[in-house]
């Protein structure tokens, strides 16, 4: 059964601590490889020179990620121009920027949460924007992802959970979030939907880079990580907020997943996943979001089998 809500919001604080205090020489060969520069800025905690950042001037729409590790570290909506010749943010993405004290005493040094690669430095109360904060990050750190490159896809299947702790280690895919579809209230709780009259599901909606990867890609792990062939739910998950549904955004996304829905039936799954046209998405409650690699442990109804 699930855990309540300050369990498991101090199992997030404990590891925001741990994260933020990781020493940026405990690196791994499953990181970017970087250049001399990138290495004297991300590794060595040097600076790069002001103005002479290729995103200081950049004001696309997208995300910038770790030039390292290639976590999601900022949105382009909280990008501002704060004249001080690095690229500035007043926000960051949930959990992905630690932040800890300088050798001198003086600033606040900002790290990506992920790998330890050094960002920059964080100020408040500079009045910049209404949130008073400035993320100033050195170029060299980010990578970028243009909007047009991101695409959306939601998947219900069982416990949220789950489905987010698989599906965020795929290949190309940059952000699992967990949160509800399908239902009649508006913003609904955790609370209300485990009732099981809101009509909600647990969805995921995933963000994934169609230059990396594509919908079937996805689809496909979503249908090899939960059972599609159990109607009352996943595992010992029962009700109908657990049940397996496709939420389809578009008439490519339907056929595609009608498609595979068929190769399993034509190898013996009595298939029961719904396929539904996509709705408003509701973002889960803060300690949903990341709660098997904030925990530590690994799903207990979902695992990975080999169906196509």
């Amino acid at each position: 059964m699930k855990y309540t809500a300050p369990i498991i919001a101090g199992i997030a604080v404990l590891i925001i601590l741990y994260s933020g205090n990781k020493e940026t020489n405990n690196m791994t060969n499953e990181y970017n490889k970087l250049t001399p520069e990138e290495e004297r800025v991300i590794i060595h905690k040097g600076t790069e020179a002001p103005g002479t950042g290729k995103y200081n001037k950049f004001y696309e729409k997208g995300l910038y990620t770790c030039r390292q590790c290639g976590a999601i570290l900022y949105r382009s909506s909280d990008k501002f121009d704060s004249g001080c010749g690095w690229p500035a943010f007043d926000d960051e993405v949930v959990r992905a920027v630690g932040r800890r004290e300088d050798a001198d005493g003086r600033r606040t040094e900002i790290i990506c949460a992920k790998c330890g690669g050094h960002l920059g430095h964080v100020f408040e109360g500079e009045g910049f924007t209404a949130k008073n904060v400035r993320h100033c990050v050195n170029s060299v750190s980010l990578d970028f992802i243009p909007a047009e490159n991101i695409r959306r896809a939601y998947f219900a299947g069982g416990c949220f959970w789950g489905v987010e702790y698989y599906l965020e280690k795929l290949d190309g895919v940059l952000e699992v979030t967990s949160g509800y579809m399908g239902g009649h209230v508006k913003n609904p709780t955790y609370k209300q939907v485990c009732t099981g009259t809101t009509g909600h599901y647990e969805v995921v909606e995933v963000l994934y880079d169609v230059t990396k990867t594509d919908f079937e890609t996805v689809a496909k792990e979503f249908f090899e990580i939960h059972d599609p062939t159990q109607a009352d739910g996943q595992g010992p998950d029962l009700g109908q907020q657990y049940e397996s549904v496709v939420f389809y955004s578009d008439e490519d996304e339907k056929a595609t997943t009608e498609k595979l829905i068929g190769i399993l039936e034509s190898k013996g799954y009595e298939t029961v996943t719904k396929v539904i046209k996509a709705s408003e998405f509701w973002k889960a409650e803060d300690y949903h979001q990341d709660y098997y690699e904030l925990k530590g442990t690994t799903p207990y109804c979902h695992g990975k089998v080999k169906r196509f």
